[in-house]
This record gives C-alpha cells, structure tokens and sequence, in this order.
C-alpha cells in the first residue's frame, strides 16, 4: 500500500480524520514528520529546519481556516549540539510568532538520523473542510507555487559547486526559500467565502486531484494563470520543467481555495497575500484539465516525488 492508500484507510477508520487537520469541539490538531535524508537537503541550516517542521504542520492549520495557538516539536538525532539545538528552537519560535502562536517545548530523543515530529494546534468553530466545491465555482491559489523546487534546486547547485561564494550564495538563498509563510492569515480571512481548501504540500496538480475527489468534481486550470514563484526561472532548464516544478514538485504550502465565483473579488480585496483565480470548478465528469489536456496526479509523496 502506497502512502495515499493508507491515509484513506485511516480516514475511513477515523472520524476526525480525512482533511488538512483533524477538528475535534473546535480544536484543530495537525502532526508531521520529517527526515534528514528524505526533507533537509545538504546545506540546510538548523534554523530553517526549526522554522520548516514547524511551518509544515502550521499549514495544516491555515487550510483549516483557524487561528493558530501552539505548536510542540520532537526533535531527534545522533547527539545532541548546542548550537543546533539553540538555532532549530530559534527557528521554531520565529515561525509561531510569524503566525500568531506559540512554540511551547516537545521532546528530546536520540536516533540515527536528524528526524522531527511537529504537532500544532489552532482554533475555529467553522474549519474548511476540502468536500465543499461545486463547479462553477472559482478555484484559486495563495502566493506562488515552485519555490520548494527551486530551493532544491540551489541546494543541489551548492553541493555539486564545493565552497565557492557563489555555492555560499545559492545555500542562502535556498535557505531563505525553504522558510515559507504558512498562510493562517490568509486562511483566515478566506473562511467565510471558501467552499473548500486545502494545503499544497504534496504539490498544485496532486492537491487538486485530492480535492477533485472530496467534492466530486473537475477542474479546468488554465497554466498561463498559475503564479510560478521568479526563482524557478533561475533553476528550469526549459518551459516544461518549469510547469513540472511549479504543479508537481509540492511542499509549497500555498493554499488551494474553491470560491463562489462571483465571490472571488472581495477575496482578492480581503487576502493578506496575492491569490490568483487558476481556473474553474467543473462537472466531475470532466476530469483534471490544464489548458484542455488531463493534469496528471503527480507529485510529492513522503519525502519523494513521483
């Protein structure tokens, strides 16, 4: 069984479960896990580590549309370094505050690999559940998608280049890149138009799929319209990686947003961030289409993307 094939077994098991978070008497509750091999390229600084772990399951509580409160963290590796440890709770700390919660503490544990597992909470008496789009409905994105690939991209570029300014110079800014905004403000303030929502960890062309089957319905994306992050233009080697990057590498942690359409300019008004209307909700019998063509359900799963 393949990592999508047991989480819909859980979900089927559980009540709570099934969507972005679990929401139990307006509680929204969320977990991940990350690995040194499989989530933190070479050259990615502890404190981005703090901030990313932390920021993935924060996400998960943005495409709730809830408030965030805290997040907990285990955090688990061969020995244990001061300074690490010192900048991966700076980093912890900083994404909580970016978000308007608190990174309260977690746990210590030793293991062969640098591995974290984050849990964070949130509140809302009216979460975003993913089953609610109808077609004719808008479907948009928050931010820009592709900025996860590109920081791989750099990273690799680093470690390939030796210690070179210019490989000092790519490991910064793909640092600077894996530190994504989780979008709980934006959620927020989309709740009370969104139909349905979700995270787009697992990339654009997968999320949409993953809410195609929620809500039993199509998409028709229009690829000029979807909003590819400017550092992808520095890693592409050509138009069609470009779009690969941009809808199928994931962890992105945009978030994909259905809204009534005539609906859609007030949430451009009203969003903290730049959201961009992609294209339309569409009788499930059509399918998931960009530019006319089927979107193949491609993109990242646990650690790798296939």
């Amino acid at each position: 069984m393949d990592e999508r094939e047991a989480l819909s077994r859980i979900a089927d098991g559980l009540a709570h479960a099934g969507d972005d978070a679990a929401v139990v008497d307006g509680t929204v509750i969320t977990t991940d896990m990350l690995h040194d091999r499989s989530d933190f390229p070479a050259g990615t600084t502890r404190y981005t580590a703090g901030w990313r772990s932390v920021g993935a399951s924060l996400s998960d509580v943005a495409a709730m549309g809830a408030e965030a409160t805290a997040a907990v963290a285990v955090y688990a590796d061969a020995a244990f370094d001061p300074e690490a440890l010192e900048a991966f709770i700076d980093g912890a700390v900083d994404v909580c505050e970016f978000v308007g919660g608190d990174y309260v503490g977690g746990d210590l544990d030793r293991h062969s690999e640098f591995t974290v597992a984050t849990t964070a909470i949130g509140e809302t008496d009216d979460p975003i559940r993913r089953s609610g789009a109808s077609a004719g409905e808008a479907v948009c994105v928050t931010g820009t998608v592709g900025r996860s690939a590109a920081a791989v991209r750099l990273f690799e570029r680093a470690a390939s280049a030796g210690e070179t300014e210019d490989a000092a110079s790519d490991r910064e800014r793909a640092n600077e890149l894996f530190r994504f905004p989780p979008r709980v403000e934006a959620g927020r303030r989309l709740r009370p138009h969104a139909t349905a929502m979700m995270d787009s960890s697992d990339g654009l062309a997968r999320s949409l799929h993953q809410l195609s089957e929620a809500s039993d319905v199509g998409f028709a994306i229009d690829r000029s319209a979807v909003p590819v992050d400017p550092a992808v233009e520095s890693v592409a080697v050509d138009a069609e990686d470009r779009w690969d990057l941009a809808a199928h590498f994931g962890e992105d942690f945009e978030l994909v947003v259905t809204v009534p359409d005539e609906e859609f300019a007030v949430v451009n008004d009203r969003s903290p961030v730049p959201i961009r209307r992609i294209g339309s909700v569409v009788p499930a019998e059509r399918g998931v289409t960009a530019d006319g063509d089927p979107l193949a359900d491609r993109g990242y799963t646990h650690g790798r993307t296939e």
